[in-house]
């Protein structure tokens, strides 16, 4: 099953964006480079909000990186997850930034694949605060690869 279809098959739709601000994906090279893309979800983990909250709102970060770069890219076909970064909105005591972004991984291994394009370097952040009070920002660089 090509990538496209893998992520239709989780029910991600995929729809023309309307340009705003900032791009939210650009092309530099061989490469995609997504802007942070913010959770729904508003508010702060290990203060009201649960892992498995934060884990889904990553995800849901991660649905919303997949539909910017089939927008700069046409497809999802031919990528390769390189690198994800992702920001989780944190208690001063709460240490499972990892957990959460795992949300975001696993979307990126199921669409991709955990062993091939899907494998990718990331890192987990607690910060005081994100932009417009989100749980978790997450951004990503995909390769273009065929």
């Amino acid at each position: 099953m090509s990538f496209q279809k893998a992520a239709e098959a989780l029910g991600i739709q995929f729809a023309a964006q309307t340009p705003g601000y900032l791009n939210l994906c650009i092309r530099s090279g061989s490469q995609l480079i997504t802007s942070g893309h913010v959770s729904t979800l508003k508010g702060k983990l290990g203060a009201g909000i649960d892992t498995k909250a934060g884990y889904d709102a990553a995800r849901d970060c991660a649905v919303k990186i997949l539909q910017s770069v089939w927008n700069a890219h046409g497809t999802l076909d031919g990528l390769k997850v390189i690198k994800v970064l992702g920001c989780v909105n944190s208690a001063p005591d709460f240490i499972e930034q990892h957990l959460v972004i795992n949300g975001a991984s696993d979307l990126f291994h199921e669409v991709f694949g955990k062993t091939g394009n899907g494998y990718h370097a990331r890192s987990a952040l607690g910060f005081s605060s994100l932009p417009t009070g989100a749980a978790v920002e997450v951004e990503a660089i995909f390769e273009i690869v065929g």
